[in-house]
């Protein structure tokens, strides 16, 4: 990773706004396997969407898989769209 790359969001799980951004993909510098334990919906454009791999509140776009495609590495294959994304959790913080 550059020394110049946005990092992570670290906030704590117990605050219920999702970070700005976040994505499902281990090896993203923005994968936070304990937030998405807890379930993230996205609403893009007005649509709750549920193939979406990353996303960025600031920005404004989503990256979504295109069906079961996968690159050469096994990765799916995404495409970037921009428009208002709105973020929530869908299960509360665990206390504690």
């Amino acid at each position: 990773m550059r020394a110049d790359a946005p990092r992570a969001n670290t906030r704590a799980m117990t605050d219920d706004t999702p970070p700005d951004r976040l994505s499902t993909d281990p090896d993203s510098p923005f994968h936070q396997p304990e937030l998405l334990k807890r379930g993230v919906g996205i609403r893009f454009r007005g649509v709750e969407r549920t193939n979406v791999e990353e996303y960025c509140l600031s920005e404004g776009w989503v990256r979504v898989s295109l069906g079961n495609k996968v690159d050469r590495k096994g990765k799916p294959l995404t495409m970037k769209l921009t428009g208002p994304v709105e973020a929530w959790f869908l299960n509360p913080a665990e206390p504690g």
